[in-house]
């Protein structure tokens, strides 16, 4: 990495960007200084000592594989508070109904639960029970009852994921799912039909030195805050950086680097070409990539032939595809089309990434696929500098599905089937059933529908991360037991029900004894020590509660499903998951592995059957926009995952209301900033009300904050396949009077 001094990529001369409009991370400082007021020693040990529970780049400290450099960024020192805070006061639960207005920052200050707690159906609120208590309450309706089971990304370690999946197996279920249904299932999906595993083929030091990165529906400035380093020292390297995207993030354009002197200083120039599409158009601007890689003779064919099949059927897709067609499709014109094939075409080596942008929509899995399809036509799969890159915004995504935390997969990714089951089955010495169970939008339709009796609830809120907050509500209401587990209150657990409400609390990944494992992103299995400290009353780990539960439901089962400590499950994991080979050898901070080595599919051959990665034909998405309308898309601003830090958004000035247009479509509809406006679903007709901030987006699309958005969505929309929610919308707009 080059270390002298590069003008070339400065933002601005102007010193520490004095002037912009940019967050202020030495601000950040202060304010996790001040929010662990008491606790200060415990919080820096879990600084320094603890693999942090933040996004999914994975540290040991403050110090990671890629680069001999501090990492600290925003998004951690915000999570300082939560691991560190005291036990609420459990007599504000007596009468929740004062507590039902208040906004999920507000409950979460109220401190950590510290035992664990009951409301009785028709009960104002909620009294303290002791665990037997629990336990015996829940073992009936968990051994007779309709059950499902949600686990959120929320710090939770691969031991929580695996044990609890296990436990719910034991009860006679498949219906166990995690935050990756929401965010990344469809590529989950695409990557196993594809290439044959569902993970980033690379690691993070393969952004430094690459010819070309392309940020694809991806912004890590806002979500993966530590990335900005990697992007810092890739532009040092002589790395171009591409994006595709409807709005033009401004932290991608430019960001200061808080701990590097230099990006400080002067910020960094990102972003070297920014290509707009509109919301929902991905498919029609990446075939046409690929429609001008193919008429250029821009795609290794030696490559493709030696290490793929199916591209036959992709060229003759692509060429029946019309410029016309996928221009309108896309938003954008041939010409910028062009310029990205142009670019992938001469780069010898590249780094497709992509999140959230990509995956939730009804097709989100044909969006994976077109991305796939670009990176097999360059062959830039398996080599150093290369790869393909599902980026994760939250530290417990990764391994959950690979635990078996998934309704439509065991342990390993496996797909539920007779066979696989069976194999399980003997391994852990009872029943597992074969067939797939219920996903996390599944549950609730059931709920809704009175086809579900117990929902168990880890972290996570389905009231701020589902589209149609209202229809979640009624679905959560229905049931006969409600059990929430989580280290702080949350507005879900608050929602009155049918039958009884269980509220059990938590331990964070820093308190448990033995300590636990992340997967990080690059696939790099981390071990969390146990960190010294004040620990929160009767908090336990969430593996043991979930062990408890499935042993007093069916005690017969006790001796098969229960851990003596968290080195158990790790050994138990490694015989269940043989590529996560290495775990059980774990032990002391810093320790690690990476499965699958720096890169999957090394030159070219792919864990598929025959050994070769698989093009696909993506037909080209029926996108209908009535007359009037926009494409709404949703988005995040100063928060990590549905935990809203600040109304404000630092790099665009957004609060949590904002409608941001294009200036085209404000000037062409009359609407200055701040003019209230109203924003109607073309269907059913759901409203959004906000006021318009005009923002580099492309014409045509709107985009408003999540989960304050999801009023606005259709909790029916879901992909075929992945059972992804679509966080988008089609929505007319209405000046309202001020």
């Amino acid at each position: 990495m080059k270390r002298r001094l590069d003008p070339r990529n400065w933002a601005g001369w102007k010193p520490f960007g004095i002037g912009e409009r940019k967050p202020n991370n030495y601000l950040e400082l202060v304010k996790a200084f001040r929010s662990v007021k008491g606790n200060r020693r415990y919080a820096w040990r879990i600084l320094t000592q603890g693999t942090c529970d933040g996004c999914a780049l994975g540290t040991k400290g403050m110090r990671d594989w890629t680069m001999d450099e501090i990492h600290l960024c925003n998004i951690r020192l915000r999570l300082l508070q939560l691991n560190t805070m005291p036990a609420l006061d459990v007599s504000a639960l007596r009468d929740v109904s004062g507590l039902e207005r208040r906004k999920s920052a507000e409950l979460r200050d109220l401190g950590r639960l510290p035992y664990p707690m009951l409301r009785r159906a028709g009960e104002p609120g909620f009294t303290r029970i002791g665990w037997d208590e629990a336990l015996d309450l829940a073992a009936p309706h968990l051994r007779e009852g309709r059950l499902g089971v949600y686990l959120t990304s929320r710090g939770v370690p691969n031991e929580n994921y695996f044990a609890a999946q296990k436990a719910v197996r034991a009860l006679g279920s498949n219906s166990v799912d995690n935050a990756a249904r929401i965010c990344h299932s469809p590529s989950t999906v695409a990557l196993k039909e594809t290439i044959g595993a569902a993970a980033t083929t690379c690691s993070y030091t393969d952004w430094i030195g690459s010819d070309l990165i392309v940020f694809i529906g991806s912004n890590p400035s806002n979500n993966q805050p530590v990335a900005m380093k990697y992007l810092y020292h890739a532009k040092k390297a002589g790395t171009r950086i591409a994006m595709v995207n409807a709005y033009r993030e401004p932290g991608m354009d430019k960001y200061w680097v808080p701990s590097n002197a230099e990006s400080a200083v002067f910020g960094t120039k990102i972003t070297d070409h920014f290509f707009g599409v509109n919301v929902g158009g991905d498919i029609g601007f990446l075939n046409g990539v690929l429609k001008h890689l193919i008429e250029n003779d821009w795609v290794d064919e030696a490559w493709v032939q030696a290490h793929t099949t199916g591209f036959e059927a992709v060229r003759q897709a692509v060429a029946e595809q019309s410029w016309e067609a996928l221009e309108a499709l896309s938003g954008a014109s041939r010409e910028s089309m062009f310029e990205l094939a142009r670019l992938l075409g001469e780069a010898r080596s590249a780094v497709l990434v992509w999140s959230m942008g990509i995956t939730q929509h009804t097709y989100g899995e044909d969006n994976v696929r077109s991305i796939v399809n670009l990176a097999l036509a360059r062959g830039f799969v398996g080599r150093d500098n290369c790869g393909l890159m599902p980026i994760r915004g939250h530290s417990g995504v990764q391994g959950g599905a690979e635990m078996g935390a998934y309704a439509t997969g065991l342990p390993g990714g496996l797909p539920v089937t007779e066979d696989n089951a069976r194999r399980f089955g003997e391994l852990w010495g009872f029943e597992v059933p074969a067939a797939p169970g219920l996903t996390a939008t599944d549950m609730i339709d059931a709920a809704h529908a009175g086809e579900l009796d117990v929902l168990v609830s880890s972290g996570g809120n389905f009231l701020e991360v589902l589209p149609d907050p209202g229809y979640c509500r009624e679905a959560l209401s229905r049931l006969k037991l409600r059990v929430h587990v989580d280290i702080v209150l949350s507005s879900q657990m608050l929602v009155p029900c049918e039958g009884d409400v269980l509220l059990l609390p938590a331990q964070t990944r820093y308190e448990m004894a033995g300590g636990v494992t992340e997967t990080s992103t690059e696939r790099r299995i981390i071990f969390s020590p146990e960190v010294p400290g004040p620990r929160v009353g009767e908090a336990r780990p969430e593996w043991r509660i979930f062990t408890e539960l499935a042993a007093r439901a069916r005690p017969e089962l006790a001796d098969r499903i229960g851990y003596t400590g968290t080195a158990e499950i790790r050994a138990d994991i490694e015989r269940a998951v043989p590529f996560y080979a290495g775990i059980s050898g774990l032990s002391e901070f810093g320790d690690n592995v990476q499965y699958g080595g720096r890169h999957l599919c090394p030159d070219g051959r792919f864990p598929t059957a025959d050994g070769h990665g698989r093009f696909s034909p993506v037909a080209l998405p029926a996108l209908e926009r009535p007359d009037g309308a926009f494409m709404v898309a949703t988005r995040r601003g100063k928060q990590f995952n549905s935990m809203v830090h600040e109304r404000r958004d630092g790099f665009n000035g957004a609060t949590r209301e904002a409608v941001l247009m294009s200036a085209h479509d404000a000037d062409r509809l009359g609407l200055a900033d701040g003019a209230p406006v109203e924003l109607r679903s073309v269907t059913g007709g759901r409203t959004f009300r906000g006021r318009v901030l005009r923002a580099p987006l492309m014409p045509g699309n709107l985009q408003i904050h999540w989960p304050e958005g999801n009023v606005l969505l259709d909790a029916a929309r879901r992909s075929p396949a992945a059972r992804i929610p679509d966080y988008n919308a089609l929505a007319t707009i209405a000046k309202l009077s001020p």
